[in-house]
């Protein structure tokens, strides 16, 4: 189509060109016009269209298969042009595109099928609009854009797929990324080394100097410069003429089959009839005997031995000719030398590994379903058909892996696997710090809060498994499996408990002895009564034995007689009736009565009727005139509680003399012993007796009840059964002992049996056992123990309650069934077969040809055999029997010139004496013997000596000490009681040093030769941790206040702090100073201590009317502070605990009346002011006449006194308050856990003043308060660790730095105040010192050509056993190879050992590449020292050695290698000057290592190497500066022209300031910038002022000496001054009258003041 156009272009371009230019014109007009190009003319053509098809987007692939036969469908609508929806008419139906198409519809098993294939990304491409401007100078690189292709790929079969399907599990991957161009980088060498020697000793030669790449160009840098440099040396003048020939030789031929015997035969016949002639026709061509002895030998040779190696032996042959130094070949002749190279020799003939076609692929080796767990793999195998022969090659891979997922229906899904965990163990309780050191002996009584620890193990989780442990009816748990099944995280092993603490009975005090009363009131027999006390209890105890068996006795008894068990109690006294009616004289007052019995409780009256009732009592109302006393006192309390041999009960009450008697006929008053009254009480004897109960006994099943039928709880705890518990009761009598139980009520005896209820047995429970573990199937040398397999169950359930124990055994253990023999393989060589020389027709000019002798080359064949010698395969051995023997190897037909020799002895053995010798022998053999030259010892020794090892060994230690390391195994702690995590922790322990030994070499042997175990051993300390101790609890602190509530504190101090990781100590508490403290409300009884009056005296008149014995006076009595107890105020106590604001009137002034004046009776207490106060209520009191006034006229007055009710002075208002909080407060056998915070309510007067409670009460005021709240004392859980795990293996396989470790973990942190976890948490431990045997190769030998002076040659290397301590800095030193026996030759890494290679020795003249330099290190791309991820390269690069100037045409061109590497450095490069000498300088461009390089720099950057100044500085005095312009020296000022130049140096005027000794002054001058130093000012104008204090001369001037000198004088008079003014004033003396002196306080900075 284009060759057409083309084509008829031709003819069209020449017709316009032959038109004139107006018809062009004329035509360019007509093509214009509208209509002339676009539009037909009317009826031409088709009218454009006006309807479009449209479809939609396909829909999802439906289907009832997954796989390629599903449908998707799409919408297909008919569209005008401008966009809308008409009719499917309007549009051509034959233009219709299809709604629906077949698809491939994707399932979720397509996902391991199908996946995206990611191809590599292609170069980075600039950005086209970036790369239009480039800046100047390239700083990180350009910004560019790769792609890549992906596509969706069917795995099985790798064949692309559609990207729909791939789309359905994962978005396609990005197909392009941005990239970056990094700047070009130019080649970098290194400096050149130092010249070389002269090529030549004599005459003209070359010397010359290299340099080696260290990083390569790259992204389009400049290539390398030229590596060598060279130049000519002279020598001293040559005496003989230099040879201009040498011989060469050639590299060998490949290996090569001789040709058929008739090839040759043909091919001699052609070539030379005449030769054939002249040879002897009965002698048989040499090469015929040998195929003759083939055949022969064929059919005895084993084909089966040479299975798998194909072995040839063939021929190669070489060039030798004679070159001169232009490297021109020429005659041989020139090349005088007796001897020539050998041109053919055999060789072996190379064969490339083969191996089979893949097997198929094995099942997969996961065969359940489960997508969690990993997926399985899959293998293929090949095998070796034939091996490598002389190939470089190795064989391929012949194992392939894949990872697979079984599929089908058929499959069944995997197991999972579930932690699974026992029951809690009992919950431990550490003591807490506050409460450590004597509770600790009794651990098992401890409660509040502790830690409880259980056993984690995994089961194969299954459906019916899932109720396991949930219910307790069907325990059946699963067997358990290796812990490494379970993946989830593992269930906690500890949790914090709680064990409730018992509640601790608390009692009342106790109550005042009741009357004498009967055992029994409703069995009143004989006369035998007691008397009671009794208390209750407050708290009622719970746990320990339950019940109120931890309760102290609440009744004491006191035997009496005369009991009763009904009284009268008279309340009050009536007023003095006198008898007969008169109004004074003799009465009596009668008593008022209630019945109560014998707790003291009213009851009706009736009770009392067999009681005495009392009687009425005599008083006297007195007359006027009579004397007249006052009512008798109440009875003091008893003075005794009981009555014995020493001591008796009294009471006593007393009266007073009110007023006196008249002279005339009043009733005298009695003498002052009538005034008082006495009588005994608590008559009864100090025998006190109560019941004691023990403790409760165990619950044993009473077979008298029937069992329950349902299981009940009883605290908490399921019960099964009733049973019976009983305890000891006794009677007591106090402070003796155990007596008969007559002496005690028999009634108010405790009871000794009660019901209780049994909790429920709780049999053992254990999973059954796990699987036998597997029996070793290790083939390893030495594993020679005997093998077991083991199996173990738990214990999920403990036995509890009498329940079944746990009797099995938990691990059980069996050998192993007769394990299977260890198969162990080795190479059997075969003989040698006969050495084969190259074909006759290639020797046949050479000599020794007609004999068949010479060099040549033989085979062998190997097998592999087990080590019965049984037959087993090739690739048996490849696994297990090491590398394989030589096939071939060179070897000799002697001829007969040649001498033969039997091969060496072993060398014999050395008898242990230092300085001994060994030998080894060879012999002659064959007709060797009878040649003389062969006898020749010297040219051909029959026997070597070798001096025997002188060995002296010495031991010393190597390393450092390992941690100390206590002994393996647990140990009982403290109180006996073996708890998870308590290992012994400290104490004595060994650590350990490794020793070394070594040979009297250095060289390092086994320890054993030193007679060292590889240790020494230390004792050594671990220090066990010490914890905080604290003191003992102080006493409680008196309650805070005397009467009311209020609280008390209790402390302990620090005893001694933690150290070694002991437990720490709680803070200070600054405020109370203390480390620990206890705050608890405390209450004080306001009647505890009350003030107790005796009666007032009599009235002392003051101005005693002798004549009346009346007036004014003062009366007095003793108030005295008394314990209050139950049985009244008992002892005295000091005046300070009764309330000083309550203390009674100890005198008062009084009015002794007289005699015929009215006697009134004491003052009734005040009445009660109303609430609230109020100055308009009032309270009174009275006073009642006790004798009338003989007088008739004086009547008695009125005696009420009223007085208003003041708040807070006789009126008060009532409160309730509340204390603070206590501390926590936690059962006394608790150390943590939940406790509660109590406070106690306080009832308050108006004034502030705590009262008894019962104002309060009293009111009935509302109580709002809670009294108690909970709280929780943080529980101190110690850190609980692992046991060590074992040791690991040693971290090196030899050498003198390998570690052992083993580590242990945290299995419970340390929390509150428990002992913290310790910081070593591992331990490493020296290794046994092996020495470190290998196989190393020794140097190159220099490059041999044989029989020649250049060419190919060959250089050799040996290997040999070295040995090191492993160390960097150590280097290897030889020992014998017999160390290196067990050691798979491995060197470098590379199983192959190559002891020989081929080498080219340049001959004299030739042109050549010195060998590859070292790798350098490895670079990576950087900017400003970071990565730009393009990985690291190295470089290695060859120079060239240039030998004669006029050969340097035919040099090769130099090298350059380069390979990626992974450990790459940012490297950068600055560029580095040396000082200026004179007006130049060194500049030369440095890597960041220190290594001078060549390239790296940027040029534009670098500094000058000269400054001279242009024009130069030719006026006197003037220097060019770093500025390069001119500047004057030290001393001149500058003088510039207008144009800027300097035009000279002007001398600065010194200023001279004169001293006194010489006049000469010092000076003080502007000197010019000194020309070595840098001046920031461009043109030297910079000025410096300055003192000298040295002279010209070197010494100091004299002003200095006058400056040091005032200097030095104006230092002491500060001084001086200094001390007056801190010096303290003389105390002025006393004067005697200083009565007025001033009062002075002086504030010494102490804050007590």
């Amino acid at each position: 189509m284009g060759l057409q156009a083309r084509r008829s272009a031709g003819p069209r371009r020449g017709v316009l060109q032959l038109l004139p230019l107006p018809l062009l014109l004329l035509l360019l007009l007509l093509l214009l016009r509208p209509g002339a190009c676009g539009a037909a003319a009317p009826g031409g053509a088709e009218a454009p269209t006006l309807y479009l098809w449209k479809t939609g987007p396909w829909g999802r692939c439906m289907g009832d298969e997954c796989g390629p036969g599903g449908i998707q469908t799409r919408a297909v609508w008919c569209a005008h042009v401008e966009g809308w929806t008409t009719l499917h008419t309007n549009c051509k139906q034959a233009e219709r595109p299809s709604n629906q198409q077949n698809c491939f519809k994707v399932c979720d098993w397509h996902k391991e099928l199908y996946d995206w294939r990611l191809g590599p990304w292609n170069q980075c491409q600039p950005v086209i609009s970036k790369s239009l401007e480039k800046p100047p100078e390239c700083i990180k690189g350009e910004e560019g854009i790769q792609v890549r292709e992906i596509t969706c790929i069917q795995k099985e079969k790798d064949i692309p797929a559609e990207d729909i399907i791939c789309e359905y599990f994962e978005p396609k991957p990005l197909l392009e990324q941005a990239c970056l161009i990094p700047c070009q980088q130019d080649c970098i060498v290194s400096e050149f080394s130092a010249w070389s020697e002269c090529s030549k000793t004599c005459g003209s030669g070359l010397q010359h100097r290299t340099r080696h790449v260290v990083a390569p160009p790259q992204f389009g840098g400049s290539g390398c410069p030229n590596l060598t440099e060279f130049q000519v040396c002279q020598s001293s003048p040559c005496e003989d003429e230099e040879s201009m020939y040498s011989l060469h030789v050639g590299p060998w031929s490949s290996c090569s089959m001789p040709h058929s015997r008739q090839v040759r035969q043909a091919r001699r016949r052609g070539k030379n009839k005449e030769r054939e002639k002249d040879r002897g026709k009965g002698v048989k061509d040499p090469e015929a005997r040998e195929l003759i002895k083939k055949k022969r030998n064929r059919n005895r040779q084993n084909r089966q031995e040479n299975k798998y190696w194909d072995i040839q032996i063939g021929y190669q042959t070489r060039e030798v000719m004679c070159t001169n130094k232009t490297g021109k070949a020429a005659d041989l002749s020139f090349c005088r030398q007796e001897k020539l190279p050998m041109t053919f020799q055999s060789c072996v003939i190379t064969k490339e590994c083969q191996v089979s076609e893949w097997s198929e692929w094995s099942p997969c080796s996961k065969t359940c379903h489960d997508m969690t767990s990993p997926r399985g793999n899959r293998v293929r195998t090949r095998i070796i058909r034939q091996f490598p022969i002389g190939s470089e090659k190795e064989c391929p891979e012949l194992e392939e892996k894949e990872p697979c997922v079984s599929q089908g229906d058929a499959v069944a899904p995997c197991a999972t696997y579930g932690w699974r965990t026992t029951e809690w163990a009992e919950c431990r309780v550490d003591p807490l710090l506050s409460q450590q050191d004597k509770r600790r002996g009794n651990q098992t009584a401890l409660c509040g809060g502790g830690v409880q620890t259980r056993e984690v193990y995994c089961v194969q989780a299954n459906e019916n498994l899932l109720s396991h442990l949930n219910t307790h009816k069907d325990k059946e748990a699963s067997k358990p499996v290796d812990l490494k099944s379970c993946t989830g995280p593992v269930p906690n092993t500890t949790q914090l408990c709680h064990i409730p603490c018992p509640i601790e009975c608390e009692v009342s005090p106790w109550s005042a002895w009741g009357p004498c009363t009967y055992e029994n009131c409703n069995d009143q027999q004989g006369k035998k009564g007691f008397k009671l006390r009794k208390r209750r209890i407050t708290n009622e105890p719970t746990g320990g034995s339950g019940g109120t068996g931890n309760c102290p006795h609440l009744l004491e008894a006191i035997p009496c007689e005369e009991p009763s068990c009904y009284e009268w109690k008279a309340v009050r006294l009536g007023d003095c009736e006198p008898d007969n009616g008169k109004e004074c004289g003799p009465g009596t007052q009668v008593q008022e009565v209630v019945c109560i019995n014998s707790d003291g409780e009213e009851v009706d009256r009736q009770l009392c009727r067999d009681a005495i009732f009392p009687i009425p009592v005599a008083c006297y109302a007195p007359c006027p005139k009579d004397c007249v006393l006052s009512t008798w006192s109440a009875w003091s309390s008893c003075s005794h509680t009981c009555s014995g041999k020493t001591t008796e009960g009294k009471q006593i009450r007393a009266r007073s003399i009110l007023a006196y008697a008249g002279d005339e006929g009043g009733a005298h008053c009695p003498n002052s012993s009538a005034l008082q009254e006495v009588r005994s009480c608590n008559e009864h004897p100090c025998t006190v007796y109560h019941w004691q109960t023990g403790p409760w006994g165990q619950c044993i099943e009473d077979t008298s009840v029937s069992s329950f039928n349902t299981t009940t709880t009883w605290n908490g705890e399921a019960s099964c059964s009733v049973g019976m518990q009983t305890r000891k009761v006794i009677c007591v009598r106090v402070n003796v002992g155990q007596v008969g139980p007559k002496k005690c009520p028999e009634n108010l005896r405790p009871e000794t049996v009660r019901p209780c209820l049994l909790p429920c047995r709780k049999d053992c429970i254990v999973t059954p056992y796990s699987d036998w573990t597997s029996c070793p199937n290790s083939c390893k040398e030495g594993d020679s123990g005997v093998r077991k397999q083991s199996r173990h169950r738990v214990i999920i359930q403990q036995p509890a309650n009498g329940g079944r124990d746990c009797t099995d055994p938990l691990y059980e253990e069996k050998v192993c069934e007769a394990p299977q023999v260890c198969q162990s393989y080795r190479w059997k060589t075969h003989k040698w077969r006969r050495c084969q020389l190259v074909p006759w027709s290639v020797r046949q000019d050479s000599p020794g040809a007609q004999e068949g002798c010479g060099p040549g080359r033989q085979a062998r064949a190997i097998t592999c055999r087990k080590q019965d010698g049984g037959q087993a395969g090739i690739h048996e051995c490849l696994w297990y029997a090491g590398p394989v023997p030589a096939l071939t190897q060179a070897c000799q037909i002697p001829c007969q010139d040649d001498c033969q020799f039997t091969s060496w002895s072993k060398f014999s053995s050395c008898n242990g004496d230092c300085g001994a010798v060994r030998t080894r022998k060879r012999t002659i053999v064959g007709k060797s013997k009878k040649k003389e030259k062969c006898k020749n010892s010297h040219l051909y020794p029959l026997i070597e000596t070798q001096y025997c090892p002188c060995d002296k060994y010495n031991a010393q230690p190597v390393g450092n000490w390992s941690d100390c390391i206590l002994p393996e195994g647990k140990v009982e702690v403290l109180l006996g009681v073996k708890t998870q995590g308590d290992t012994k922790e400290c104490g004595q322990g060994y650590r350990y040093q490794a020793m070394a030994c070594y040979d009297q070499n250095g060289r390092l042997v086994e320890t054993s030769r030193c007679n060292s175990h590889g240790y020494i051993e230390e004792a050594c300390i671990i220090p066990c941790p010490s914890d905080c101790k604290l003191s003992e609890w102080s006493n409680w602190s008196r309650c805070s206040k005397s009467c009311g509530s209020g609280v008390k504190v209790r402390s302990k101090w620090l005893r001694e702090k933690p150290y070694n990781g002991g437990r720490p100590c709680p803070k200070l508490d600054h405020v109370n100073q203390a480390q620990v403290y206890e705050v608890v409300p405390c209450h004080s009884d306001c009647n505890q201590y009350i003030w107790v009056t005796e009666p007032w005296s009599i009235c002392k008149v003051t101005f005693v009317n002798m004549r009346d014995n009346c007036g004014e006076g003062v009366q007095t009595r003793k108030v005295r502070c008394m314990q209050n107890t139950a049985d009244g105020p008992s002892d005295h106590v000091e005046d300070y605990l009764c309330d000083p604001e309550e203390m009674p009137l100890g005198s008062r002034e009084c009015k002794l009346p007289c005699p015929e004046d009215c006697v009134i009776s004491e003052w009734s207490p005040w009445t009660r002011c109303t609430l609230p106060c109020s100055q308009s209520s009032f309270r009174q009191r009275s006073a009642d006449p006790i004798r009338q006034p003989a007088d008739e006229g004086r009547a008695c007055p009125n005696a009420v006194e009223k007085e208003p009710c003041n708040l807070n002075k006789n009126c008060f208002h009532y409160d309730y308050n509340v204390t603070d909080w206590s501390t926590c407060q936690l059962s006394e056998k608790a150390v943590c856990g939940n406790g509660i915070k109590t406070r106690m309510l306080d009832c308050v007067r108006s004034d502030g003043k705590s009262v008894d409670l019962k104002y309060c009460e009293e009111l009935g005021l509302e109580k709002t308060w809670q009294m108690n709240t909970s709280c929780m004392v943080e529980c101190p859980v110690n850190c609980q660790l692992s046991d060590w795990s074992p040791w690991s293996e040693c971290s090196q396989t030899c050498g003198l730095t390998g570690k052992m470790i083993r580590r242990r973990t945290v299995t419970q942190p340390f929390q509150g105040d428990g002992r913290p976890c310790p910081a070593l948490m591992e331990q490493s431990k020296p290794c046994p010192v092996k020495p470190c045997y290998q196989w190393q190769y020794g140097q190159w030998s220099l490059c041999q050509v044989q029989d020649a002076q250049c060419g190919e040659g060959t250089r050799t290397r040996n290997i040999s056993c070295v040995v090191s301590d492993g160390s960097t800095d150590d280097f290897n030193k030889v020992v014998d190879e017999e160390f290196c026996t067990d050691i798979e030759p491995i060197i470098d890494g590379n199983k192959k050992m190559v002891l020989e290679e081929t080498c080219t020795k340049p001959c004299p003249g030739d042109c050549y590449l010195k060998d590859w330099s070292s790798w350098s290190l490895c670079q990576l791309t950087c900017v400003n020292g970071e990565d730009l991820g393009f990985g690291g390269i190295q470089v290695r690069s060859r120079a060239v050695i240039i030998q004669e100037l006029e050969n340097q045409h035919l040099c090769p061109e130099q090298m350059l290698e380069t390979k990626s590497c992974n450990d790459g450095q940012c490297y950068e490069y600055k560029w580095m000057a040396s000082a200026w000498k004179g007006s130049s300088r060194t500049v030369w461009c440095q890597r960041s290592d220190g290594i001078n390089v060549t390239g790296g720099c940027l040029v534009v950057r670098q500094p000058d190497a000269d400054r001279s100044c242009n024009p130069p500085c030719s006026q006197p005095h003037s220097y060019c500066s770093e500025m390069r312009t001119c500047s004057c020296e030290e001393g001149y000022t500058e003088v510039m022209s207008s144009n800027g130049t300097l035009e000279q140096c002007t001398l600065i005027p010194v200023v001279v300031i004169p001293t006194v000794e010489d006049k000469r002054g010092d000076v003080k001058t502007s000197r010019a910038v000194h020309p070595t130093q840098s001046s920031s000012n461009p043109t030297g104008r910079g000025r410096t002022w300055f003192l000298q204090p040295f002279g010209p001369d070197g010494r100091l001037k004299t002003w200095v000496y006058g400056v040091a000198a005032g200097a030095f004088v104006l230092l002491i008079f500060i001084v001086s001054m200094i001390y007056l003014a801190c010096k303290k004033p003389k105390k002025p003396q006393r004067r005697q009258n200083n009565r007025l002196k001033p009062l002075t306080l002086a504030y010494d900075g102490d804050a007590d003041m």
